[in-house]
């Protein structure tokens, strides 16, 4: 699978194993979901999954692991540390590979509505899916739990939710739902039961009340443990790294006279997190990713460029015109985002920093989402060839033809619209490039204007044979809109 999204799930049940199962199996049940962790926490009553899949099919697993919380959780006998309005409490969709944040804002949403109209819950959007600036933050919305959910839902406009009536379900509450960076669950234990003490350290070191960006923090009572614990979450690991937040958290702990006894990461965490863990503490001089025996490996084992030239030269019609279109494209972005860079570290635009921060993560987006369509643009074309050579009288040609056009028609159709998007993003910042790079920056936008065409071209190719009208028109209409976009 090129295009893959994550989805992090919590639900309010850390004490039944067999529910949680339950849940898994309802969410594995979807075909190409694949189960990448489960915890489960009795202090907290809490569960998350970890679960990957195309995007086309990210949101049905989702759906079906809300609809089993639902049946099996009663939020009104529910006790437990971490704070919650809901049987399933939070469902973020995470881009990981070929997918943009816009595609998981438009996932989100989408069921969010759903479960709204399907489970009659009360459905919240946050993070960057959010449609009211105040909900962006998740402890806003879960702001007094449940209970205090319950209270307010029906007669306080502020309380109103996104998707479905303003009436909290009787057993299973609300669903917050949302689109975000990868995040980082992060739990820090001190030899103390003092739950003061964690909060306060957690008040001094969270963003919202004046510490380090991307970090939300709270103090908790591990029950069983009798240990007081800083919970958090690191929503940029760039910006704020593990490392950054341990050493506070011990300098915050030894002032009040107590010790950390053990750290939890719940969940996943990417491997560039912990190589900026071991980084810092090695104090490596000019360290860098490529340092890393598997990234060098993974490196040097790749296609170059030359061997990616040399299979479009060749007389196998794939990689094609598609697949160039795409490449063309992701280089073009990345010239965008080189300018970009280049541009953000000079005194004179600084007072744009916050607009070349958005567009080199619209970017970054866009390219890797790009490059992914260079193989599936191959790949497509594949499937047409192989359509075609069905025997004749074959019951299942014409479907075949179909199904492979449309998808052959997707594919550049996705081209197209990312390299839009991409020429859009830099267009905006045009007058505002530092001008010693304005010639690669300029390149960039030529080279996505290419995408663009040879989208175009390979659309138009395959509306013509594709019979659904209904199919052919919306192309046809995507097509003429990105047409306005190749001068």
């Amino acid at each position: 699978m090129n295009r893959l999204v994550e989805c992090v799930p919590n639900f309010s049940e850390g004490r039944r194993p067999e529910v949680v199962e339950a849940i898994v199996a309802a969410v594995t049940s979807v075909p190409n979901i694949y189960l990448l962790d489960r915890e489960m926490d009795a202090d907290h009553n809490r569960a998350v999954l970890t679960i990957v899949g195309p995007p086309e099919s990210i949101g049905q697993a989702a759906l079906r692991g809300v609809e089993a919380a639902t049946k099996l959780i009663d939020l009104t006998k529910h006790t437990g540390g971490h704070p919650r309005i809901g049987a399933t409490d939070v469902v973020p969709f995470v881009p990981i590979r070929g997918v943009s944040i816009d595609e998981c804002v438009q996932i989100a949403r989408e069921v969010g509505r759903q479960i709204a109209e399907k489970f009659k819950i009360p459905v919240y959007l946050y993070e960057a899916a959010a449609l009211r600036p105040e909900r962006t933050n998740l402890e806003n919305i879960r702001k007094g739990q449940f209970e205090g959910l319950r209270a307010e839902i029906e007669t306080n406009p502020e309380r109103k939710p996104d998707f479905g009536e303003p009436r909290i379900h009787a057993t299973a509450g609300a669903v917050v739902v949302g689109a975000r960076k990868p995040l980082i669950a992060y739990n820090i234990n001190l030899n103390t039961p003092d739950i003061a003490i964690a909060k306060q350290i957690a008040k001094r070191i969270r963003f919202s009340s004046g510490g380090f960006p991307c970090v939300k923090a709270m103090g908790l009572l591990l029950q069983d443990r009798n240990q007081a614990q800083v919970s958090m979450n690191l929503t940029d690991y760039e910006t704020t790294s593990v490392e950054v937040v341990f050493n506070a958290v011990r300098r915050e702990a030894e002032a009040a006279g107590v010790q950390i006894v053990g750290t939890e990461i719940v969940g996943l965490i990417p491997q560039k997190a912990l190589d900026q863990v071991a980084a810092a503490y090695l104090q490596v001089e000019n360290y860098k990713p490529s340092m890393i025996l598997e990234n060098r490996l993974a490196e040097v084992m790749s296609e170059s460029m030359g061997d990616f030239i040399a299979r479009v030269a060749s007389a196998d019609p794939v990689p094609g015109g598609g697949s160039v279109a795409a490449l063309a494209g992701a280089l073009g972005a990345a010239l965008g985002q080189m300018a970009i860079e280049i541009t953000k570290g000079k005194k004179a635009f600084q007072e744009h920093a916050g607009r070349y921060s958005t567009a080199l993560e619209k970017l970054g987006s866009q390219r890797a989402a790009l490059l992914q369509l260079v193989e599936e643009d191959a790949a497509a074309y594949r499937k047409v060839m192989q359509a075609y050579k069905l025997p004749k009288e074959s019951p299942t040609r014409d479907a075949a033809i179909q199904e492979a056009l449309i998808q052959a028609t997707e594919v550049p159709s996705r081209t197209a619209g990312l390299a839009v998007d991409a020429l859009v993003v830099l267009r905006n910042l045009q007058s505002n490039i530092y001008p010693n790079v304005a010639s690669d920056f300029e390149v960039g936008l030529q080279m996505l204007r290419s995408a663009i065409r040879g989208g175009l071209a390979n659309m138009r190719i395959n509306i013509k044979e594709i019979k659904d009208q209904d199919i052919r028109q919306r192309y046809e209409g995507l097509a003429a809109n990105y047409a306005n976009y190749t001068n």
